[in-house]
């Protein structure tokens, strides 16, 4: 086990949260098309309003992928 996943796993265990409701993956991914697409501290603002949205009931990682092509498109539409 890695230090990803043991840090996860003790988060998880601190906040009484399911481990296996965590894909590392597909917050990492996001993370960094976030990170790469808008600005790097966007990124863990960004995991967090993710984690929000799915708290509410949205999947994560259909809500992740949106996020994603949001950030894709980031440049274009907000003219910078």
């Amino acid at each position: 086990m890695g230090p990803m996943d043991r840090w996860t796993e003790v988060v998880c265990f601190e906040f009484s949260l399911p481990p296996d409701s965590v894909d590392t993956r597909v917050i990492l991914d996001m993370a960094r098309d976030v990170a790469h697409g808008v600005d790097r501290p966007a990124a863990p603002l960004t995991a967090y309003l993710l984690g929000l949205a799915v708290a509410q009931g949205h999947p994560l990682a259909a809500s992740a992928a949106r996020i994603s092509e949001i950030a894709a498109g980031w440049e274009k539409s907000s003219g910078d």
